[in-house]
């Protein structure tokens, strides 16, 4: 799934943007609130960490814009600031959570989980098709009971496909979705290569990968 963490301190950024890449997600990494205004209106993310005092637009600028525009992604705020008032208002402007430097790493990730758990608008905490099941939060998806080994991206691509089931997903949504440059994978097979072991590895499932030509796949379930 991909997630924009805004974060002017570049070491920071740098650490943060390692560690979420070796966790599954598409990190769209930024050094200021003007850059993340941008990548917002071009990508729908799962899920924003921002920084409060950035240069440009702040966090909570950022945030502010997004909650006018009806956007229903969460947004996990860092900060240094950690006085009552200033929590409270991160979270009346419309944060989701908060975070106080220097965190602990782990405590970061926890917070995201249960932040891709909690429903909002047309997100609920696990998603299914017939007898797959896939959970934003763990990046865990289930054939049954059973656990499929997915890769981060084909978990990625999956997981765009139930949520948009049973709509089509055009080529470039799931490049969108799983690629950092989705150049890569338009333009290429690799896009078909990543299906083909998807509906491999779900086989056992009544959930069907369809193709449509020229336009994109859909996830269905056996009984639709």
């Amino acid at each position: 799934m991909r997630l924009l963490l805004a974060e002017d301190d570049a070491n920071l950024r740098r650490v943060l943007e390692r560690g979420l890449k070796e966790e599954g997600y598409v990190v769209d990494a930024v050094a200021n609130g003007d850059e993340a205004l941008d990548y917002l209106r071009m990508y729908e993310y799962a899920i924003c960490v921002v920084d409060w005092r950035m240069p440009g637009a702040s966090g909570l600028d950022v945030i502010t814009w997004a909650r006018r525009r009806g956007t229903h992604v969460p947004f996990l705020m860092l900060t240094a600031r950690d006085a009552p008032p200033d929590r409270i208002r991160a979270l009346d402007e419309g944060a989701d959570d908060y975070l106080v430097k220097p965190f602990d790493y782990g405590e970061l990730l926890a917070r995201l989980r249960a932040l891709l758990r909690r429903p909002s608008g047309d997100r609920s905490p696990l998603l299914r098709c017939g007898s797959l099941t896939v959970d934003p939060a763990t990046h865990q998806a289930l054939v049954g009971t059973d656990p499929a080994d997915l890769t981060p991206r084909e978990f990625a691509i999956i997981e765009l496909l139930v949520r948009k089931s049973p709509a089509v997903v055009q080529r470039r949504s799931i490049a969108l979705h799983a690629w950092p440059e989705e150049a890569d994978a338009v333009g290429s097979n690799t896009i078909d290569v990543h299906i083909a072991r998807l509906r491999a590895k779900i086989a056992r499932s009544d959930a069907r990968i369809e193709t449509f030509r020229g336009a994109g796949y859909r996830l269905v379930a056996s009984s639709e």
